[in-house]
């Protein structure tokens, strides 16, 4: 499985990082590209990798704040001019009234797009040809952290979310977790986890690495700062996520 992330920053631009997107990849299986979430420039990052805007079917949403779908229907109208007009939207209770929502307000794309639209629940589920497993996380709005599995190997992302024991249980046993870590400690904040809080509920857990990432301007400057904390509590690899940032999700991490 390959990881690229194509955006990791927030609601509140830096200039330097685009807003939440993943791109998943499996080279050597049978699942096909898949894009988690869509906000604000990721369908720049998008093409600027190889597989492209033309070549991801399916996007799956995390939640529906606007720093995780803007670019929504950017990458639709995008796709449509490139001649791909299929596509399969894939998110929690309220994307199918999202996607009808964008479509009221921008009528002149209505009936171009031969789009299936699906809403999953906590659970297991299939996506792309990955089997994912997705649990609620503690957010302002409903939002789902997902575990991807293939090949024997396995990728968690948060979503956004507070420290959970619900994401630590789900991220147990994967070679990559990529988590909310949006402010530094000195923040007072409710939604998103400060490290010290993301570091202590990770203790104990087995994750053979993590990325911060959904990070504000408030933690520039500051990143080495907020790894050593989170490394206070977690014996682990711990990094910070950066924008076209790819890599190799292996059982070693």
């Amino acid at each position: 499985m390959r990881l690229t992330f194509l955006g990791t920053g927030a609601a509140m631009p830096t200039g330097e990082r685009y807003q939440t997107g993943l791109l998943l990849e499996d080279p050597d299986g049978d699942a096909e590209p898949l894009l988690v979430d869509c906000g604000s420039g990721v369908l720049h990052g998008l093409a600027e990798t190889g597989v492209g805007y033309e070549g991801v079917d399916t996007v799956l949403f995390t939640h529906h704040h606007l720093d995780h779908v803007s670019d929504l229907m950017v990458l639709l109208k995008a796709r449509w001019l490139a001649d791909e007009p299929s596509m399969e939207i894939v998110g929690p209770e309220g994307t199918e009234r999202l996607v009808e929502a964008l479509f009221d307000a921008h009528e002149y794309m209505q009936d171009r797009f031969d789009l299936t639209v699906r809403e999953v629940d906590p659970g297991a589920f299939a996506v792309a040809g990955y089997d994912v497993e997705a649990v609620e996380t503690i957010h302002s709005m409903y939002c789902h952290a997902y575990r991807f599995e293939t090949d024997d190997v396995a990728f968690t992302f948060s979503g956004d979310t507070e420290a959970s024991e619900d994401v630590m249980d789900l991220a147990d046993g994967s070679a990559i977790l990529a988590h909310d870590c949006s402010f530094p400690d000195d923040v007072d904040v409710d939604n998103h986890p400060t490290p010290s809080q993301l570091g202590a509920a990770l203790a104990g857990r087995d994750v053979g690495r993590v990325y911060l990432t959904h990070l504000y301007p408030h933690t520039d400057g500051r990143h080495e700062e907020m790894l050593e904390s989170v490394r206070d509590h977690f014996d682990g690899d711990v990094r910070m996520a950066r924008d076209g940032l790819s890599v190799t999700v292996t059982r070693e991490g």
